[in-house]
């Protein structure tokens, strides 16, 4: 067993990139980790880390009379527990770490840093793409960088039925998850769905482009095929029982709802942004279209309804680069080694 001490900081919003630290922090504790966390207040996900240690919520705002209060506490807190790690989650929980040399201090980054302002007390960043950590080097970063990618987690499949989602039961439905935001690009599958005669669309997620997007699929003629489910425990539930997935994304540095599709064994499509364009292998393991190309993503989508055996050679191949690539067992060994680079020293 590990025995080590990690502190997670953390102040993300709801998302994929949130589900994998869930992910992550569940793998450590199988391993016997001990962990803290500081995170945002009223995380969907909180019940399932509150069983493995302690929790400090806060919103770390820059302007807010309570963020000195919680760099004090965190500090106190670090000096008292003496964490063997301390682990910050994107840029701006960076600013959290303090100069505390027993610890291995570093951030995981899902995305592409604007500056490495926030990074003065790291002694390494992991990126979860080349493209980051090519990214931080340009941006001056000399330290220990580290390329670790996702996994998707270990689940009992329990697919929703086609008549909880009052869909019918030989109906082509195409699904998408995430947040609703102008980045994830969702107004494009919608369009690409209408173009689909006779196909249901399952958005998995919210935000605050959905009302927008309700609209769209009032304007377009498909709100009556259309389903938005809101926020769920288990997304790939809902996956598991599509004909397709789709991410039509306009900028995803990774893609994890893309290992998600691959875990529940439906073809996934995607747009090629950043992280698909990595790791996708276009016409082996998934079909790629160009960004915001609506007639694009309805193309490469009928053509999995269309061809026989298309989606089931694309979700097999998926599988197999997930259980190849992607697996727990490695990623979390990856993360073990760095906690040891003080050792090395």
């Amino acid at each position: 067993m590990s025995g080590r001490k990690i502190l997670h900081m953390h102040f993300g919003k709801e998302g994929g990139a949130e589900r994998f630290f869930v992910n992550l922090v569940q793998a450590f504790d199988e391993r016997g980790m001990e962990q803290r966390f500081v995170v945002r207040p009223g995380r969907i996900w909180r019940d399932e880390i509150a069983r493995i240690g302690p929790i400090t919520e806060n919103h770390y705002r820059r302007l807010s009379l309570t963020t000195p209060i919680l760099t004090w506490r965190t500090h106190r807190m670090i000096r008292s527990w003496q964490p063997d790690v301390i682990m910050a989650w994107m840029s701006r929980s960076s600013r959290l770490i303090p100069d505390y040399a027993p610890a291995v201090k570093l951030t995981r980054l899902g995305d592409y840093p604007r500056h490495l302002h926030h990074f003065r007390h790291n002694d390494a960043i992991v990126a979860n793409t080349p493209g980051i950590a090519e990214k931080c080097r340009r941006l001056g970063w000399t330290g220990d960088l580290r390329v670790i990618s996702n996994f998707a987690r270990d689940v009992t499949l329990a697919p929703v039925t086609r008549a909880e989602m009052n869909t019918p039961e030989d109906a082509f439905v195409i699904a998408s998850a995430g947040r609703f935001v102008r980045r994830k690009s969702f107004e494009t599958l919608v369009e690409a769905a209408a173009k689909i005669p006779g196909a249901w669309l399952w958005l998995i997620g919210d935000g605050e482009e959905r009302a927008a997007l309700e609209a769209l699929a009032e304007r377009f003629g498909i709100a009556a095929r259309t389903r938005f489910t809101g926020w769920v425990d288990e997304p790939m539930n809902f996956i598991a029982s599509a004909s397709v997935f789709a991410m039509p994304s306009r900028h995803e540095p990774l893609g994890n709802v893309i290992l998600e599709a691959w875990q529940t064994g439906v073809p996934a499509v995607s747009t090629r942004s950043e992280g698909p364009s990595w790791f996708i292998r276009d016409g082996e393991d998934a079909l790629l279209c160009d960004i915001g190309d609506a007639a694009g993503m309805a193309a490469v989508i009928t053509r999995i309804r269309d061809e026989p055996g298309l989606g089931e050679r694309l979700a097999v191949a998926g599988r197999g680069r997930l259980e190849a690539e992607f697996a727990k067992g490695p990623v979390v060994d990856a993360y073990e080694a760095l906690f040891d680079m003080k050792k090395r020293r």
